[in-house]
């Protein structure tokens, strides 16, 4: 009888030490803190699911949070995880988790990989700006591929190695001297091979080399619509374009961990793998969906001609590419059926 009546109390007082513990034991980021989000995290997932949204750098995201379709969510507006901001809210009605992700691929993967992980979302959509490497297109137009290749896979040769491995396609360094042709050039050349995709329709352990990675065929068929939409043609009443931006459904783009501004290297892009947009996200966003089985679509609004104009153009029309890319997001979740 003594043990059980020990026991009523002894049971409630741990717990209260546990609990109290929390609060003193220098650990980071403290358990308090963790147990405070899994309870926001299940209490949203429980309204879910969402549309998960990814874009990049600050001046894309200001283009979107201004837009009046978005709406916080009035109980939960944002969580913070890892260093960044998810906000969640509405778009047309439709529930959303946004997130920036920051610059470059490894961003891009990390931050999919915990919307996924955390949040119960149904899809990503992912959006931003991109370089131009296709002269049809122009600064201001939006393009939605139909398929993206990390072009950033290189197996860079010496010189004197001979070709017809495994690599997809190479880029001849000297073919690009100036005069043409003139002498050898010691850096060979670069073979451009393919990634290696673990996906949960696949054999454990047993990755699939794939170049392309397919944006998701159902939401590029809900895209196909969004050609006929309007883009803004100005930055404001004095810096215009001199033509009115389209947007265009199913063509290919490249990302790599490299900003492009180079005249002759965007041209290789585009003759060799038919790509006609570069950035340094889209295809670890891709990739990390069709690893986890999770559909995606890409959404990018093209900031420059790479190699013609480089940062300043930028910095002239990419907010620009990222209101009409803000616009195109917003149509698109618009047209998504609901949940």
């Amino acid at each position: 009888m003594a043990f059980l009546y020990h026991n009523i109390y002894l049971f409630p007082l741990l717990f209260i030490i546990i609990i109290s513990s929390f609060h003193v034991l220098p650990v980071s980021p403290t358990p308090s803190h963790k147990l405070k989000s899994a309870i926001t995290i299940r209490k949203l997932n429980l309204r879910g699911p969402y549309i998960g949204l990814v874009t990049v750098i600050e001046t894309e995201e200001n283009a979107f949070l201004r837009s009046v379709e978005f709406r916080p969510d009035p109980t939960h507006p944002f969580l913070d995880l890892s260093g960044r901001r998810f906000r969640v809210g509405k778009v047309h009605g439709k529930k959303v988790v946004y997130v920036r992700c920051g610059r470059g691929m490894v961003n891009g993967a990390a931050a999919t990989q915990q919307m996924i992980d955390v949040f119960n979302v149904k899809g990503i959509v992912h959006f931003g700006i991109a370089g131009n490497m296709n002269n049809s297109m122009s600064i201001g137009d939006v393009t939605i591929p139909k398929k993206i290749t990390n072009a950033g896979l290189w197996d860079w040769l010496n010189p004197d190695k001979a070709k017809g491995g495994e690599d997809l396609a190479y880029l001849e360094v000297r073919n690009y001297n100036v005069p043409k042709g003139d002498g050898n050039n010691e850096l060979g050349s670069i073979g451009y091979s393919y990634e290696q995709l673990y996906s949960v329709t696949g054999r454990i352990n047993s990755p699939q080399n794939v170049f392309w990675i397919n944006t998701t065929q159902e939401w590029l068929h809900i895209a196909a619509d969004l050609e006929k939409m309007e883009l803004s043609q100005c930055v404001n009443a004095s810096l215009c374009l001199p033509i009115k931006p389209k947007l265009v459904v199913g063509l290919k783009a490249a990302t790599a961990d490299i900003f492009v501004d180079n005249a002759a290297y965007r041209n290789f892009l585009y003759d060799t793998f038919g790509v006609s947009s570069s950035d340094m996200e889209s295809s670890a966003v891709a990739m990390t969906c069709a690893s986890n089985g999770y559909p995606v679509i890409v959404i990018r609004g093209l900031s420059d001609l790479a190699g013609v104009g480089g940062d300043n153009t930028v910095h002239k029309f990419g907010s620009l590419a990222a209101t009409n890319t803000a616009k195109a997001v917003l149509e698109f979740i618009k047209k998504l059926p609901p949940s």
